[in-house]
């Protein structure tokens, strides 16, 4: 993963994300909710979030519990603005990659939504929390299998590594009791590919290399997208594939 590349893409997106972002505020309800049902209400003392972007799941979270701690983490320093009314007391923000582990353990909860598909090592880090969770701990996250944008992907051949469930619960149950694991398939419905897009452009998902749009190839773009995916008025499809997790230590 181009890490800078990453940072640079979502910094830039963190206006228009809030306002975008209409299956990952789904994602960030759906978490808040099932952190409710599988979570202890006894471990929302100590948490850490992981990737908190500009906080459509923390405000969800924090609508629900009122942890003693609360540590926010994303690799946009730039995003820090939108925690304005939060921070202080028991809320506080630190940019940094979160794959280094770098943060105080003890934590009764570790939580992501969102974000892990853009980890160089998703399995390793997940596993290597066991170090900063209590012996009680939990870890709640959701992340994208690998039907998300797959109409891009087949159109670019290029996407993200995305990890199906299966393969990220064989991983954690080398660690943890697994209490929750679900996945789904939404589809967005846009006029035109072009409206795909800027949709993807205005929430940062812009994939993991440099790419240089000239009129031609998104014209050619256009065509075959719309030759391949077009509905019968038209519209063509954006496919989100969501998957959760929850899990505690054993």
């Amino acid at each position: 993963m181009d890490k800078a590349l990453i940072r640079h893409r979502f910094a830039k997106a963190s206006g228009s994300y809030p306002r975008q972002a209409f299956v990952q505020r789904d994602i960030a309800l759906r978490m808040a909710d099932l952190i409710g049902r599988y979570v202890s209400p006894d471990s929302h003392r100590r948490v850490l979030e992981i990737g908190c972007g500009t906080g459509l799941f923390t405000r969800a979270y924090l609508h629900r519990w009122c942890p003693e701690r609360l540590v926010l983490n994303d690799l946009c320093p730039e995003v820090e603005p939108y925690f304005a009314d939060l921070l202080g007391g028991q809320v506080s923000f630190v940019a940094k990659d979160a794959e280094a582990l770098d943060f105080p353990s003890g934590q009764n909860l570790i939580m992501s939504c969102s974000a892990l598909q853009w980890f160089d090592a998703p399995e390793r880090f997940l596993l290597g929390c066991r170090k900063l969770l209590s012996g009680r701990g939990y870890l709640a996250f959701s992340t994208f299998g690998p039907h998300n944008a797959e109409e891009i992907r087949a159109l670019t051949d290029a996407g993200l590594p995305y990890r199906p469930l299966d393969e990220l619960k064989v991983a954690l149950s080398e660690a943890y009791h697994i209490v929750h694991a679900s996945e789904a398939c939404v589809q967005l419905s846009f006029p035109t590919p072009l409206d795909v897009l800027r949709h993807l452009k205005d929430t940062g998902v812009t994939g993991i290399r440099p790419c240089h749009w000239t009129r031609e190839k998104l014209a050619d773009f256009s065509m075959r997208y719309a030759g391949r995916y077009a509905a019968p008025d038209g519209t063509v499809p954006l496919t989100y594939h969501p998957i959760y997790i929850v899990c505690k230590m054993n």
